[in-house]
């Protein structure tokens, strides 16, 4: 039988220096939710929802942006970059972390402000990105998130802040922490000028930016599944000594126990976002 032998030279080429190989890595990805391999394009098509369960992935504060604000709008605040004031050294030297987030992400730090419309609404826009350093606060992300919030003072722009955030970030000691007050005074500030400020929760929020901001919002929203807390489940256990519930800390637990105002799936949001302002609004 000879219908199916090679002709001479038809793989010429293909085992020339290296052999030919299909490159795959990247392309697809498991969802956490139904362990079914998505591929990645259709996913980011998605929204970065699972269109077989509808598990909602972590989404980068470029993305977040372009997602909720209309096209046209600006960033703002990005010159910013954090220090080292302790000369931090654990496994790694801060000012190593520093450098290699900023390489990844291509940020100066964990937060972006942009200026834009959401719908026929001017807003102020504050996104964490949880890809640099665990989207930590140090002094950088509560002076960018402070002029957010100056800048809705000065506009009279609703606030919009989207926490995905491990906490206070610990390399910069007390100076995180101080962040808290900061900005939760500020807030106080936009709350007796009557301007909204709508806090968007996402996977995870902890520590803390849950502590301060992320909880102070006019309206505070989350979307589905998010890990919203201070401790961390194991923790809590570990010092309790006691199994805790189901679904503890997730978006529909804590809105289930009256933390949250809703949970909203990411494709339903900005329609939400929209009409929320709509009543939030103070009339011209």
């Amino acid at each position: 039988m000879t219908w199916f032998k090679r002709q001479e030279g038809e793989i010429e080429g293909a085992m020339e220096n290296n052999e030919k190989r299909v490159r795959t890595e990247g392309l697809w990805i498991k969802c956490d939710g139904c362990r079914q391999v998505i591929w990645k394009a259709d996913l980011e098509t998605n929204l970065s929802v699972c269109p077989k369960c509808g598990h909602h992935f972590r989404m980068g504060a470029g993305p977040r942006i372009e997602m909720l604000l209309d096209p046209g709008y600006s960033l703002v605040d990005l010159e910013l970059k954090s220090t080292d004031p302790l000369h931090f050294v654990d496994v790694k030297s801060y000012k190593s972390r520093l450098l290699k987030a900023q390489h990844d992400t291509g940020l100066n730090d964990a937060v972006v402000n942009a200026l834009g419309s959401l719908g026929p609404h001017q807003v102020v826009l504050s996104a964490m990105e949880y890809a640099f350093i665990g989207g930590s606060m140090g002094s950088v992300v509560g002076e960018t998130i402070a002029r957010a919030i100056d800048r809705s003072l000065a506009t009279r722009r609703p606030l919009f802040i989207v926490s995905a955030s491990g906490g206070a970030r610990m390399m910069e000691g007390v100076a995180s922490l101080m962040q808290l007050a900061k900005i939760s005074t500020s807030l106080g500030r936009l709350h007796d000028e009557k301007i909204p400020y709508i806090s968007l929760l996402t996977d995870p929020t902890m520590g803390g930016v849950t502590a301060s901001f992320a909880m102070l919002g006019d309206l505070n929203i989350a979307e589905p599944g998010a890990l919203i807390g201070f401790a961390g489940p194991r923790v809590i256990e570990q010092t309790i000594r006691q199994k805790l519930p189901e679904g503890f800390q997730r978006a529909e637990f804590l809105l289930e126990h009256g933390m949250l105002d809703a949970v909203v799936p990411r494709h339903q949001l900005k329609g939400y976002l929209v009409r929320a302002l709509d009543f939030m609004q103070p009339s011209r």
